[in-house]
């Protein structure tokens, strides 16, 4: 049996090393390719550049996670800070590099419990004053329109989430965006502009969803307060809940003291009946919920019990005034 000479074997392992390099040259530039879309991805904080040229190659930005691996072997491994950022797919390796060096594309998050204004207010560190400034003036009902609002307020009307702003977008263009995100968080737990409950239209369940937000704070806590605050209207005498007076006084939190209850505002709830005259933060979906599938019950108090935040309801005021005491004890009073 004849053997191949030793210069064919060493001939094809240098063919198969070629093209091996020949591949992964075409991956971390490939030249020969035409860019696709751009995705966005996200970077969690502690993923791995293993788990970001996944993603990537989920994305289409790149053919190969491996080839990515093997780059940042040879090139060494860079930090990444957590954020999202724009690519487009069939990007070169080294661009990847460049684009997620940073920075990452500038975001907003309005969370349950901030007002409009806090939200504006943290535009101003993403993107600068002057976006801020004209996103206060597009956030209104009379420039960017809501099914749901009731004269000029977009308080309480946008979605609960987490906006990227993306380059080229205008500050009306991200207002929309909240109100159309809020749009489908409410027809996803069932409230729709003519929807009503308990004498309540679309636009009082918001409002009530927003101090359920602030007065329950954990979802836990939500449904009967929302029980609460429908009994207490069911009364016909004030709500009388703080976080209504702190509203308008631009605070978030805190005792209220005796000469903010003598405060002349539609959001003294201690001095005028009723809701207040907008929602006061942005809501949750879980709040949301609480208000359309209020539990049926007779509570008309609460207090904070625990340090873990849990409430006790009380029927009566004597019921109450025991778990102030319970609370006072405990050092929460």
């Amino acid at each position: 049996m004849r053997t191949r000479p030793l210069w064919w074997v060493l001939g094809g392992v240098v063919v198969v090393i070629l093209i091996g390099v020949l591949w992964f040259l075409l991956q971390v530039d490939p030249i020969f390719s035409s860019q696709g879309r751009s995705e966005l991805i996200t970077i969690h904080s502690g993923e791995s550049l293993s788990q970001v040229g996944t993603d990537l190659a989920t994305h289409h930005i790149i053919a190969s996670s491996l080839a990515f691996r093997i780059d940042n072997v040879l090139q060494g491994s860079f930090v990444i800070q957590p954020g999202a950022y724009e690519l487009r797919q069939g990007s070169s390796f080294s661009h990847i590099r460049a684009i997620l060096h940073g920075p990452a594309i500038p975001e907003v998050t309005a969370s349950p419990g901030l007002t409009l204004h806090e939200v504006a207010l943290s535009l101003v560190g993403a993107k600068g004053a002057r976006y801020a400034n004209a996103f206060a003036k597009d956030a209104t009902a009379d420039i960017t329109e809501s099914p749901y609002a009731q004269g000029p307020s977009l308080e309480g009307l946008i979605g609960d989430t987490t906006y990227l702003i993306v380059p080229g977008l205008t500050p009306g263009e991200l207002a929309s965006k909240m109100v159309e995100s809020f749009n489908r968080e409410a027809a996803a737990v069932g409230l729709s502009p003519t929807t009503s409950v308990d004498g309540l239209d679309a636009y009082q369940l918001i409002t009530a969803a927003s101090i359920v937000v602030k007065e329950g704070e954990y979802p836990f806590n939500m449904p009967k307060v929302a029980r609460v605050i429908f009994n207490r209207l069911a009364r016909g005498g004030p709500l009388q809940m703080d976080s209504t007076i702190l509203y308008p006084l631009g605070q978030d939190g805190g005792t209220v003291t005796p000469a903010m209850l003598k405060i002349n505002s539609p959001y003294n709830t201690y001095l005028y009946p009723g809701l207040t005259p907008t929602p006061i933060c942005t809501v949750s979906k879980v709040a949301l919920r609480a208000v359309l599938h209020a539990p049926a019950g007779t509570w008309l108090y609460f207090e904070t019990v625990t340090k873990s935040g849990r409430l006790a309801f009380s029927t009566t005021f004597a019921q109450q005034l025991h778990e102030e005491k319970i609370a006072a004890s405990r050092g929460l009073g």
